[in-house]
This record gives C-alpha cells, structure tokens and sequence, in this order.
C-alpha cells in the first residue's frame, strides 16, 4: 500500500502565502472599514433642463400647441459643469469644502487630506460627488458624500443653485446672441436715418428753401401769369399798329412794356434753370432751380431710404426681440435634495469584497506562476 502524503516544505510555504497575501490584507481592509473609516451620509438630487416654448397667435388658431422638452446641449454641458474646478470654486466659497471634507478625527483614506490645492479639492470633489447622467431622457442625478447628513444637504443644494444660474446664464447668452445682430442692424439704420435727416436740413438753412417743390409751383406760376400778360401787351401792340397812322404815341410805350416782360420772363426762365445758353451767360452754371431741385430730390431720395430701412430694421429687431422671448429655459428638479437619516458609505461589504477577490485572484496568479517555474526545471 502506498504511505500517505505528507505535506512538505512548499505547501506550507503556499499556506503562509495565502495567509500573507489573501486573508492579512482582506482581514487589514475589515479592521480599517469597520473600525476606523467614519461614517458618510448621502444626499441625492435629480433635475433635468427644460426649454419652454411660449405658443404665439399663430400657433393658436392652428392648433399647435408649444411643448415643455429637455435640451440635450445644455444637459452636457451641465454635467461638465459639475464636475469642473468652477462649480467647486463656487461652492468651497459659500460653504468652505476643505472643513466639510476633513471633519474625521483620523481617516486618511476617505478624508481630504492636508494638501490645500484647488487641483487636491477638485480630485476629491470627483470622488464624493456622483453624477449619473442619462442621456437618452436628459436627466442627471447627483448623489453627494460628506461626513455629515447636513453638510452633504448643503452642498446638493448648492450644486442646483450653482446649475440653475448656469442656465440662467446660457438663457441670457443665447437671447442676447439672438438680438444682437438685429440690434446692430436697427442702429445703424438710426444713424442713417439720423444722418439723412440732418443733411437735409442742412440743405433748407443753405437754400432758404423748405420745400422747393412748393417754391418752383410759385415760379412757374408767376412765369404763366407773366405769359398772359405778355400776350395781352402783344394784342394791344398789333391793335394800335393796325388802328392808328404812323408815329402813333401809344406804340412806343407798348413796344416798352412787351420789352419789360420779356426781359422779366427770361429773368424767371434763367431762375428756374430752363434757359439754355442764356441761364449759362447770366453767371448761374449750376443751372438754378433745376440744380436746386436735383439737390432736394436726391436728398429726399437718401430720406425715403433711410426711413424705410429704420421700419424695417425695427420690425426686424422687434421680431427677434419677441422669438428670443418665446423660448425659456430652466432648471426643474425631479428629486429635490433629500436629508440623510442612515449612513450610506463607506459600502464596507463591497469594498472588504473587493479586496478579498483581488488578492486571492492575485495570490492564485503567483501560485500558477511559482508551478510553472518549478516544472520548466
């Protein structure tokens, strides 16, 4: 019969092994979890953004009715926000995190640590604040550790403020992103408008003319009344001639009144710029009123321009203004920030488990390792 087996020098060193490396860290681990790690109270809040779109006359009488729906941008940029160095620098400034997270008498594991850094603060930050962000619904869930039910309430509380003016903010970016270029545009037609404004009655103070058009109606009134009268002194003239003998006294006198008028009507066609050659000769080359009123049109022309781009610009800005408007976003919160009763953390079981599987998964690596060694000699 075959003596039984006896254990050797290596399976003794294997038990001392195990010993070493499996049961003395997960027994260290337990000792640590379970008598010196301090309690962690936990506090949750869940909110997701809302966009709210104001319905219009429109979308009244159509039936279409505006929607409350969540906005995925701002929802990722929320959940950038929480973990950032910004929102921690926001927050240790109302509630002083470095006192919050060192408040154990002794757990240099979970607790801070002396290192005052903002990079230490923030590492930590990433360690006690847990988001779970799901992206298909656009809801974001905060679960906040601290070393005290109150203090762990506060800093949720905080961390939807902090988020809600975040939003705020991006709301006011956006409409005023929304307005600016149309805003630009009514200003600058303002100034244009402003610009033709003056530069017309500039015109008015240099010509004494406020309306030339009307000026012009006057002159051209005088120069028909002028007309008649000189067709008049044309038929009294041939009346005398045909009537009277040679040397007849009254056909002077006419001959000079129908000169007279001529004169006064050449004098009003140069005025108003109809005279050809003669309103060049008379020391007008500007050609008079037809100048003056080439001028004014034009500088009404420049005015009807300016006034219709000022509506038009102004009912854009108005527009934009009002669909700037239409659309609000906000903060809404699902699970307002809860008060802790119980102890959630440390997860003493999980972790005392974790450390127990990796080092007997490690400790059995090794001990394939050793037999593999012994069996290449």
């Amino acid at each position: 019969m075959a003596s039984s087996a006896k254990p050797k020098a290596r399976h003794w060193g294997i038990l001392l092994s195990f010993l070493i490396c499996v049961i003395a860290p997960t027994a260290l681990a337990g000792y640590y979890l379970y008598a010196v790690a301090v309690d962690q109270y936990e506090s949750r809040v869940g909110f997701a953004v809302r966009a709210e779109e104001t319905e219009s006359a429109l979308d009244v009488l159509s039936g279409i009715s505006g929607l409350s729906h969540a906005s995925s941008s701002d929802t990722d940029i929320l959940y950038k926000f929480i973990q950032s160095q910004e929102i921690v620098e926001r927050i240790n400034a109302k509630l002083d995190l470095r006192a919050i997270f060192t408040k154990p008498a002794y757990d240099p594991v979970f607790e801070l640590g002396d290192d005052p850094s903002i990079e230490s603060l923030l590492r930590y930050w990433q360690r006690m604040v847990r988001i779970y962000y799901d992206s298909g619904t656009g809801l974001i869930e905060v679960r906040v550790f601290a070393f005290e039910p109150e203090d762990a309430h506060a800093v949720a509380e905080l961390i939807f403020e902090e988020s809600s003016d975040k939003i705020n903010a991006l709301t006011a970016i956006a409409r005023e992103d929304a307005t600016r270029y149309a805003e630009e545009e009514r200003d600058q037609a303002i100034a244009r408008l402003i610009d033709a404004r003056r530069a017309l009655t500039a015109f008015r103070v240099e010509t004494q003319i406020v309306d030339p058009s009307a000026d012009i109606a006057g002159q051209m009134g005088l120069l028909n009344t002028l007309q008649g009268q000189l067709a008049e002194a044309l038929i009294e003239l041939d009346l005398i001639l045909e009537t009277t003998r040679q040397g007849d006294p009254r056909v002077e006198p006419a001959r000079l009144r129908i000169r007279v008028i001529e004169d006064r009507i050449a004098a009003e066609r140069t005025k108003l710029g109809v005279g050809g050659q003669q309103a060049t000769d008379s020391g007008d080359p500007e050609g008079g009123y037809a100048a003056v009123i080439g001028e004014f049109e034009e500088l009404q022309v420049d005015l009807e321009f300016a006034e219709t781009s000022y509506i038009s610009a102004l009912s854009a800005y108005d527009a934009a203004r009002s669909e700037a408007q239409r659309t609000s976003r906000y903060l809404t919160a699902y699970v307002r920030p809860t008060q802790a009763q119980t102890s959630t953390g440390p997860d003493r079981l999980l972790l005392t488990g974790l450390v127990l599987g990796f080092a007997l998964l490690s400790w059995f690596i090794g001990l394939l390792v050793y037999y593999s060694l012994r069996d290449r000699r």
